[in-house]
């Protein structure tokens, strides 16, 4: 039986903090009056005043209770009903116009329940607005319910006097069993939801994350809905505990529930028809249209959820688009496309710079006995069309799937591979180091695309783009190792007489040897061109480590003693798309454990501090790197040996520009391609001219900038 309770007419608008949650001394309005600020004085009504709005056909429960400013003119007030303790503004005689659309000064034809309502507002055909804060020049027209509640949360997953922990609203990331479940709130970024998903080995660290999740928020009752200036809200029905920043825009969205809705002049926010969000958090210029939905849910800054995409129990990174497709139970970092009806992605955890191809199936718990499995993959993951995929699998740094249903887990550590799945022979091929080789246009574009797209305007992380950095040279190096070890048992290098693994993976070429430990189940795992991979891999570690010293070294006479004293290479957490030493993050944690970081705020000033200490870092990295490499050709520090890999970088950079030209080179020289143009002319009036190609020339630019370096660097 639904519960309808029976209340004295003359109390609407009255009582809306129920007395035994207020403080002593306070009465219903000390927290709406905390908010509201300082503001123009406000007086009673004139009989005059009361007067025209009589004849207007407005209505009041206590006329006494109405406050408005010097410059309120009655006249544009209208056919409306006021309830409880009402504040009004300005009101000229004047329109807005926004898009093109004149909508005049004034309250009309609406019913309004204790609200503080800003200067030169137009509220047109509100069927009930109850407990807002109206900042000046809003334009509302045509909208069914706008209402807070006393328990007003705005989407942080916080509980307020008086209720019960199971009430609390948690995201059930990565997986659905709600085992890495975090509790969302307004400024959380991936870096804060990866650190709370991962770690859930340590209760303590658990612990005190949630309680500064609480304690961020006052658990006092009574807070009002704000919409913030300029923001334009039309034709929508339902919106309910939401909080609206600055020059919003929401147009015909179904059902908008307990949210904070990020917005400001500089990062405009955009909510379109038929929207239904529930419990969550839309970051600063974000745009959400068509049909979408999205259910218990963070978006962070400038994403953008389109053409009916659901998006629930999931964090989508900044500078992400999601169309059409479904996810859930998803942690998604920065730089993330998806764009195809088809597409699924479900209990994962993306860490970037990733794209989901139409009919990808990325997590799916139906191919497997219970749903509480889960998938990881590193930077640049790109499962390609109709990929299906079985939990539990883990992916290192851009790996690229082939169209294919895969059969059983799989556990790849080699980066930048291409993974396809041979029906024919039954087995697993990976190609390692295939991006290097065979698709390097790609690889750099996509590098420079996400740096040129990052619209963010308060960058909370520092994130790295680049294609090689700490993260995927960390995994280059232990691919490296795995490779020496897989083809130190094969009878090839058995009867070849080389003196290690890795002289003979940087002199031989075969055509596979076996890795059968990255998947699950009994067939074959082929590493196709194990030699020539093993050599990209290590030309790829020398380009790194000399190019970072180049940049980030102002002198060359200390690079010798650099390197004597570089230590040993260390691990790197990617956190949230910042690339942090592991020893940093350990150290972080143990401070939020012993309650010496106690606030978010905190954490969040140590990615800043992290940040600003990244180049230093990222150097010793490098010398480190180099010094690796140096140990595996036995090669010493001296300044022959040096300048020896400083010509061998120069070299690679020639060749990776090179890559870079002729990867792209190959579509237009596809006869498959060329095909639909009568003449070149016309396909380079389609496609534009391979010459004329703005991101080849600047490739080639940076890379003789770079060359320069390298050759004056060290002499």
């Amino acid at each position: 039986m639904n519960e309808i309770k029976k209340r004295p007419l003359k109390e609407i608008g009255y009582n809306f903090i129920p007395s035994e949650y207020l403080p002593a001394g306070k009465d219903e309005f000390y927290i709406r009056n905390r908010q509201f600020g300082e503001r123009t004085a406000y007086r009673q009504l004139s009989a005059h005043e009361i007067e025209v709005l009589v004849k207007n056909h407005n209505t009041a429960d206590n006329w006494n209770d109405i406050l408005v400013t010097d410059a309120f003119n009655p006249a544009l007030v209208q056919n409306n009903q006021f309830h409880g303790f009402i504040r009004i503004g300005d009101l000229e005689n004047i329109y807005l116009e926004f898009h093109d659309v004149p909508f005049p000064v004034g309250i009309y034809n609406s019913k309004i329940i204790s609200c503080d309502l800003g200067a030169n507002i137009s509220i047109h055909n509100v069927d009930l607005l109850s407990h807002y804060i109206i900042d000046d020049e809003v334009i509302l027209q045509n909208i069914n319910e706008l209402v807070t509640t006393n328990y007003a949360k705005f989407g942080n997953g916080i509980i307020k006097d008086g209720e019960k922990e199971d009430i609390r609203i948690w995201v059930e990331v990565a997986n659905e069993n709600g085992g890495r479940g975090i509790i969302p709130f307004d400024g959380m970024t991936a870096g804060d939801a990866w650190i709370w998903s991962r770690y859930r080995n340590r209760p303590d660290l658990m612990k005190r994350l949630k309680d500064m999740t609480q304690n961020r928020f006052d658990k006092s009752r009574g807070y009002y809905g704000h919409i913030g200036k300029r923001s334009v809200l039309k034709h929508c029905r339902i919106l309910k505990d939401v909080s609206i920043g600055s020059d919003a825009y929401i147009k015909g969205a179904n059902k908008l529930k307990n949210l904070s809705i990020k917005s400001s002049p500089e990062a405009k926010s955009q909510i379109g028809e038929g929207v239904e969000m529930v419990n969550g958090i839309v970051g600063y210029g974000c745009h959400i249209f068509y049909g979408s939905k999205a259910v218990r849910f963070i978006m962070d800054d400038h994403t953008n959820l389109k053409y009916g995409a659901r998006l629930i129990n999931s964090f989508l990174g900044n500078n992400s688009t999601i169309s059409c497709c479904e996810v859930l139970n998803a942690l998604i970092y920065p730089g993330h496309e998806q764009h195809h009806n088809s597409s699924f992605l479900c209990a994962s955890t993306i860490l970037g710079q990733s794209n989901m191809a139409s009919g990808a199936t990325i997590g799916s718990n139906h191919n497997s006995r219970g749903n509480d499995g889960e998938i990881l993959a590193g930077r640049g993951f790109w499962p390609g069309l109709s990929t299906s995929l079985k939990h539990n699998c883990r992916f290192a740094s851009f790996n690229l799937l082939v169209k294919g249903a895969y059969p059983a887990e799989i556990d790849n550590p080699l980066p930048f591979s291409l993974i396809s799945n041979s029906e024919s022979y039954n087995c697993l091929l990976i190609r390692p180091a295939y991006w290097f080789r065979y698709n390097m246009y790609a690889l750099a574009r996509n590098a420079w695309k996400y740096g040129a797209r990052d619209m963010r305007i308060e960058k909370s992380h520092l994130i790295t783009f680049d294609y090689l950095a700490p993260d995927t040279v960390n995994e280059i190096f232990t691919a490296m190792e795995l490779l020496r070890n897989a083809v130190s048992v094969s009878d090839e290098y058995k009867a070849s007489g080389a003196s290690s693994p890795h002289d003979y993976l940087c002199s031989e070429s075969i055509h596979w040897i076996n890795m059968d430990e990255i998947e699950s189940g009994r067939r074959e795992v082929r590493i196709l061109k194990p030699c020539e991979s093993y050599r990209d891999y290590r030309d790829m570690l020398i380009y790194y480590a000399v190019k970072t010293i180049v940049e980030e070294s102002a002198d060359s006479s200390t690079i010798a003693e650099k390197f004597t004293t570089a230590g040993a290479r260390g691990e790197w957490e990617n956190v949230g798309g910042q690339l942090i030493p592991g020893s940093r993050v350990e150290a972080l944690l143990n401070d939020i454990e012993e309650s010496r970081v106690d606030s978010w705020e905190k954490i969040h000033q140590f990615y800043k501090n992290e940040a600003a200490d990244y180049q230093g870092e990222l150097l010793g990295h490098a010398l480190s790197s180099l010094k690796e490499v140096m140990v595996l050709e036995s090669i010493s520090p001296g300044s022959d040996a040096l300048n020896r890999l400083f010509e061998d970088a120069e070299k690679i950079s020639r060749r990776l520009t090179e890559g870079c030209y002729q990867s792209r080179a190959k579509d237009y020289s596809n006869p498959f391609r060329n095909m639909m143009y009568e003449s070149e002319e016309e396909r380079d009036a389609v496609l534009g001219s391979l010459d004329e190609n703005s991101f080849i020339k600047k490739a080639a630019e940076d890379a003789e900038i770079l060359e320069k370096k390298i050759s004056t660097f060290l002499c």
